[in-house]
């Protein structure tokens, strides 16, 4: 019976739980094929750290989609944000805590422009962001065109990119292996899992909404709370969680709550859904195209910082592809070609899918022309599982 339910289950929302089958299944094949390297300490780690600048591009490549545009620009802006930073903080001694707002508020601006000729000229997207990509191109080369790869002395911004939470509790003589701190982080955020998934659920029950059975829904939270707890261990048995992560989360939390709780929220995706249909209920959707674009801007900027400070340098290449990725991470992680629909939560999956083939094909030693194929057509698969998925439920 419990078995029977699952099958209806998955059939019935394939599209949702597709990337967490792929993710799953990804992690399984390169456990094997790499002999357990994969899934260690080190290498999840660095698989996080590399995912944060690109999933932080993909919350706001989102949004981007949901309204039915796209940025070409944000790669290359996130690099010269970078080296703008970098110059900031090396050749004008600006201190990390004025730089990182500096940078963030000139995002939001390079954002608007880019969103400006969209929003009141009805100017297509993919011209303005590509006019944009060209521009950032020549500024980053401009900027470090003098001294070339900017190197950034400063630890606590490289921090930023490379360093680990302290562990508070470290004093406690129970699993002295293991970074205390984030055993304590992943308890709670189980803890809130749960009391958040039952409250869900018993909210739809309320309303008469179809939720899973009580079999199902125990599967569900007993499957998760063991990831969740087997991440846990692995992170905490090497540095614990980077500040990359916590930052990432962070504003994976933050939008997933404007897009699914906030009146915000709301206007987004009916614009995505119909923007003729939500000019005429009142929804002012200019404001909201370049409510979207600026976002878009600030969390650039934001991953311009997370990569160089990963790097502790700006270099001219800086941010080279970085829109691609995010644009793949988004696809895979469910969001609509079409817009109106997909989620930030979606989309870090996504974005954890895209780079662990990366990671997975780097430790196995594959050619980068094969790795950009394999790309290739894991981005076109997902789009057309998109595209099917959505005729078969019309």
């Amino acid at each position: 019976m419990i078995i029977e339910d699952f099958k209806a289950v998955i059939k019935k929302n394939i599209r949702d739980y597709a990337m967490y089958i792929a993710l799953v299944f990804i992690m399984i094949i390169f456990s094997i094929l790499t002999g357990g390297n994969f899934m260690s300490s080190r290498n999840i780690a660095n698989l996080l750290n590399q995912t944060g600048y690109i999933a932080v591009l993909a919350t706001g490549m989102t949004l981007i989609i949901v309204i039915r545009h796209i940025d070409l620009s944000v790669g290359f802006l996130s690099g010269f944000l970078g080296a703008i930073t970098a110059i900031l903080l090396t050749q004008f001694h600006v201190a990390v805590w004025l730089a990182i707002p500096i940078v963030l508020a000139l995002g939001v601006v390079c954002g608007l422009i880019t969103g400006l000729p969209v929003a009141l000229l009805g100017i297509p997207a993919f011209v303005s962001s590509l006019a944009g990509w060209l521009v950032y191109r020549g500024a980053l080369m401009l900027s470090t065109a003098a001294t070339g790869t900017i190197i950034i002395p400063n630890e606590s911004f490289n921090a930023l990119g490379n360093g680990f939470i302290p562990d508070l509790f470290s004093w406690i003589p129970f699993l002295p292996q293991y970074h205390k701190t984030t055993l304590l982080i992943g308890l709670l955020t189980i803890c809130v899992f749960i009391l958040s998934e039952m409250r869900s659920r018993s909210r739809k029950m309320q309303y008469n909404f179809a939720v899973l059975t009580k079999p199902l829904f125990l599967l569900k939270i007993l499957f998760i709370t063991l990831i969740i707890t087997y991440i846990t261990f692995i992170l905490a048995g090497y540095n614990g969680l980077s500040w990359t992560f916590v930052i990432m989360m962070v504003v994976v939390i933050v939008y997933d709550f404007i897009a699914r709780k906030t009146m915000l929220g709301r206007h987004i995706f009916a614009v995505g859904g119909n923007p003729e249909a939500a000019e005429l209920s009142g929804i002012n959707v200019k404001k909201i195209t370049l409510f979207v674009f600026g976002s878009m801007g600030f969390l650039s900027a934001l991953s311009g910082i997370l990569f160089t400070a990963r790097l502790k340098s700006a270099t001219p290449q800086a941010g080279t592809l970085f829109e691609l990725d995010a644009i793949a991470a988004c696809y895979i992680g469910g969001v609509s070609a079409s817009g109106g629909i997909g989620s930030i939560t979606g989309s870090l999956i996504g974005a954890l899918v895209y780079m662990s083939l990366m990671n997975g094909m780097n430790l196995m030693g594959t050619d980068i022309s094969m790795q950009y194929i394999i790309r290739g057509l894991v981005l076109v698969g997902a789009v057309i599982f998109d595209v099917v998925s959505r005729k078969r439920k019309a």
